[in-house]
């Protein structure tokens, strides 16, 4: 797993870290998060930042997708990447469409997964933590908040950058105590391989 803030800057590191030559691979591109936000530009920077490697890029936006179609693009392509926005409207429609499910067997079988903050949030066991930083109203139909637990860790994305610098430190004075939090600002990317946790950065 490639956990970050902002996958358009730190993507200088992929290449190494996924240990293969990446040009001409296909990544799942889900951007479902970014769907009730108003600013989606990191999206398109994640997206030209994956095809700047020569990763062909097919989108999956899960709200709109058969089950079919989620189910193809998960298992065939070489990656699944979920991208930045609102991390319980993404828990939400992760687990609305079964996504959840295929995401987590496909990485237990080493699919690599790439997430850029919710993204990353969702991968950890309970995304409760970040309610200060995403608004939770988006996902009415969300009654608890148990995520993919694909991780022990809880990483605090975006931790001392703008415009979030306020409201993560908010979240880290809180929590800082109580979970196991991994803080990332955008040029930090928390990687999973073979157990192995590592924190790099730029």
């Amino acid at each position: 797993m490639f956990l970050s803030s902002s996958f358009c800057d730190v993507v200088s590191l992929f290449s190494d870290f996924a240990g293969e030559e990446v040009k001409g691979k296909r990544v799942t591109f889900i951007p479902t998060a970014s769907v009730v936000e108003e600013y989606v530009g990191h999206v398109e920077n994640d997206k030209r930042a994956f095809e700047s490697l020569g990763i062909i890029v097919d989108v999956l936006e899960l709200s709109t997708a058969s089950n079919e179609e989620i189910r193809e693009k998960v298992s065939t392509n070489d990656y699944i990447f979920v991208s930045g926005g609102n991390s319980f409207y993404l828990l939400q429609t992760l687990k609305e469409m079964g996504a959840d499910y295929l995401i987590k067997a496909e990485v237990s079988k080493g699919k690599l997964y790439i997430g850029t903050s919710a993204g990353s949030v969702v991968m950890c066991p309970d995304i409760r933590y970040i309610e200060a930083m995403d608004d939770k109203s988006f996902a009415p139909k969300l009654t608890e908040y148990k995520a993919m637990g694909m991780i022990d860790q809880y990483p605090l994305v975006h931790y001392g950058c703008e415009p979030f610098t306020e409201v993560a430190e908010q979240v880290y004075q809180e929590y800082k105590d109580k979970l196991p939090l991994v803080l990332l600002n955008n040029y930090q990317v928390l990687t999973v391989q073979n157990q192995e946790i590592e924190v790099l950065s730029l």
